[in-house]
């Protein structure tokens, strides 16, 4: 299975709905068979998505073609024994009160540099 995670930032003057992305994605993840965590605040994103491999390099192909943000930087691409964010089709932490909380919840049986970008993230957004 592969886990790929990556950072990107919207566009200036755009409006982002959560709402409506976590919709798409986990419409889109669970017909994939894709799980994992995003987090986001203000205009930035942290994502990991885990799957079969074809299927996770299909979506992050699909999200980086999205004109809605730029900057997206792979920082970790690796295969993993089990999904490491549980079974959902997508988790979700909008970064409103109790972010450091919620992410280390969410990542609790992630690899430990795995925890560690998620939770970085998100005390450097909190601050």
């Amino acid at each position: 299975m592969l886990q790929l995670i990556y950072v990107s930032t919207a566009r200036n003057g755009l409006t982002v709905d959560l709402d409506d992305i976590l919709a798409r994605s986990r419409r889109n993840n669970r017909r994939d068979g894709i799980t994992g965590l995003l987090h986001a605040k203000g205009r930035r994103f942290l994502q990991a998505l885990e799957g079969d491999p074809a299927k996770v390099e299909a979506a992050y192909a699909r999200i980086a073609t999205d004109p809605r943000h730029f900057a997206l930087v792979v920082l970790s691409r690796r295969s993993v024994e089990a999904r490491e964010f549980g079974d959902w089709a997508m988790a979700a932490d909008d970064g409103d009160g109790g972010a450091v909380a919620q992410v280390a919840q969410l990542v609790e049986h992630a690899a430990p540099s795995v925890r560690g970008t998620f939770e970085g993230f998100a005390g450097m957004r909190a601050a």
